[in-house]
């Protein structure tokens, strides 16, 4: 036997290359086209056509069907969409995934990339020292374009020729020969390599080798597809894992869409197949099934074979562009048919997932983000853009529990009540700014634009802040603590001048927070807003502090009491400072990159 152990290991840096490739490729796409991305996935609405034709833009649009679901799960994980909703776009992102298998397809032996990706490169890297950043994105696309055919060419070279190996041949022998039974083996095996790259793209490439090196037949390479199509599912259930009922729910509801479409089209298959054939012949002028029945029964039709017995381009070309309708054709009838049993599937799993407490929905959980997989770094900055916005509307309440505080009685019961819920809440936030910072560090790992990069930089730098104001939220409550075990009171012009300035730093939190919900597109008259208000709230610190000793000398109440009213003044007055830092960082992360 002529095929080596150096072959073998050669065999697996092609593959290895090939999903380099494809990775480097769908990141670059994903950076060119971030925000548009962003904001068709922001876009969507209960119309199940249009969350199917967003789900198969999106998937086409960054080459990975993985991807977009997590996006989805994550999506419904935060309540941005329904479960019925999600199922559209899920639906979608199925028939989305088949670009990329047209892409291989097309590409992979009438026109031989490889032998231009010399050239590509040559106009890719050159891309990458440019100082706008969409061309550094393009180029990487490119390059990515380029390694993915480069990897896919090396495959078919090193992959052993059975006609030099009549061993290999005697071995796969074995199982093509069985029937249902071969079905059955290469749909598993579609189902676990899938599974392990995690990749239907990777999976349909080698079977692409395999169908035309001649390993196995055009069916069976056509139930390997069928197999990936359930493998792929792996990938949002993982995802799912750490988020809540709703997002598990979608992940089940992704896996029974794939499970069944597949297990109908497995008990059709050969009848499917037929259609399938049928469909290529009409299209490309030769059937398929024809090649590999003449192959199988020896005969050498100069047209589809070669002298050594391997197939001519042009069979190469019509299997490939078989195998590429495949996958199209049964997602395409798969959604056809799915798409008018949307309402049931959702009752189908919320009966397999039902609720287990009541309670669920109020126990502490980070709503857009969560501990999954991060699958495609330029879109989870809108993740963590939307759970910024949670965060500080739940710092909001604590300001509003501070005030409260303020003016509830130390002997009611309340009072504890209310202090007990800020220290839990201050508890939280210290969480989340851990949680959320530790999801934007992973982010920044990955492959991001420098518009992306800044904005990772601009919300760590928002969270910090974030995380102050609720630290001075329950300073406040330390301090009427404070107050109260020293049996202090405060008259009733003092609690005016305390509500005036917390007037002042709530109406500074409510621009804060609109200023958060536009994060995107951040209004300069806000922002202008913000530093109006911060400097009125020096201004009335500065008021309240000269007006406080002249009040201590002329003995209208006491120094203990003057002290304890100043460090409240002195924590509404770091409030708002806080809050302008939360304003520059948003402010700050969307401007223009310097070079």
């Amino acid at each position: 036997m002529s095929y080596t152990v150096v072959d073998f290991i050669s065999l697996l840096g092609s593959v290895c290359l090939f999903l380099y490739g494809m990775k480097v490729m769908s990141e670059g796409l994903q950076k060119v086209a971030g925000d548009r991305l962003r904001n068709i996935l922001g876009a969507m609405t209960r119309n199940r056509i249009t969350g199917v034709l967003t789900g198969i833009t999106i998937t086409a649009l960054i080459q990975s069907s993985s991807a977009s679901t997590v996006m989805v799960v994550s999506f419904v994980n935060a309540g941005l969409m329904s479960l019925e909703q999600s199922m559209a776009v899920i639906f979608g992102a199925n028939v989305g995934t088949t670009a990329t298998t047209w892409i291989i397809s097309a590409f992979s032996f009438e026109v031989s990339i490889s032998d231009y990706s010399i050239l590509l490169l040559a106009i890719g890297v050159p891309m990458l020292f440019m100082k706008k950043s969409g061309y550094k994105s393009f180029g990487e696309f490119l390059i990515g374009f380029c390694f993915l055919f480069m990897g896919l060419d090396l495959i078919s070279k090193y992959v052993p020729n059975l006609q030099e190996n009549p061993e290999m041949l005697a071995f796969l022998a074995n199982y093509t020969n069985l029937g249902v039974g071969s079905v059955l083996i290469f749909f598993t095996i579609g189902i676990i390599v899938t599974m392990v790259a995690q990749s239907s793209a990777a999976t349909f490439a080698i079977t692409l080798i395999m169908c035309s090196q001649g390993w196995i037949s055009f069916a069976l390479g056509c139930a390997i597809i069928l197999g990936g199509n359930i493998g792929t599912t792996i990938t949002p259930v993982l995802a799912s894992l750490s988020g809540n009922l709703a997002a598990k729910r979608t992940a089940m509801g992704h896996v029974l869409f794939n499970v069944l479409g597949s297990l109908i089209v497995l008990c059709l298959f050969h009848p499917f197949c037929e259609l399938v054939a049928d469909i290529t012949q009409a299209c490309d002028g030769i059937n398929p099934l024809h090649i590999s029945q003449a192959q199988e029964a020896g005969m050498r039709d100069t047209t589809l074979f070669t002298e050594k017995g391997g197939m001519t381009a042009r069979a190469q070309s019509c299997i490939a562009f078989g195998l590429a309708m495949f996958p199209t054709v049964f997602n395409a009838c798969n959604l056809l048919v799915m798409i008018w049993f949307t309402k049931l599937y959702v009752k189908i799993v919320c009966w397999i997932m039902p609720t287990r407490h009541k309670d669920e929905e109020e126990e502490f959980t980070l709503k857009y983000i969560g501990r999954g997989i991060l699958s495609a770094s330029e879109l989870n900055i809108t993740q963590a853009q939307k759970e910024i916005v949670l965060y500080g509307k739940r710092v909001d309440r604590m300001l509003g529990m501070a005030r409260q505080l303020i003016h509830t009685d130390p002997k009611d019961d309340k009072y504890t009540e209310i202090y007990s819920r800020l220290e839990k809440y201050e508890e939280i936030s210290d969480r989340m700014e851990i949680e959320i910072g530790s999801y934007l560090n992973k982010v920044a790992e990955g492959r991001l634009s420098p518009e992306g990069k800044m904005r990772v930089a601009g919300m760590l730098r928002v969270i910090s802040e974030i995380e102050s104001i609720a630290d001075g939220c329950f300073n406040v409550a330390k301090t009427l603590q404070r107050k109260v075990q020293n049996h202090v009171e405060f008259a009733q012009p003092v609690m005016h001048e305390i509500d005036q300035m917390y007037d002042m730093v709530t109406d500074a939190m409510k621009n804060m927070l609109g200023l958060l919900e536009d994060m995107e597109t951040p209004e300069s008259s806000k922002v202008v807003a913000a530093y109006n208000k911060e400097r009125e709230i020096n201004n009335l610190r500065n008021k309240l502090r000269d007006g406080n000793i002249f009040n201590i000398n002329n003995k209208e109440y006491g120094y203990q009491e003057g002290i304890f009213f100043m460090d409240l003044i002195g924590e509404a007055e770091k409030l708002g400072d806080y809050m302008l830092n939360v304003v520059e960082g948003v402010k700050h992360q969307f401007k223009p990159v310097l070079n």
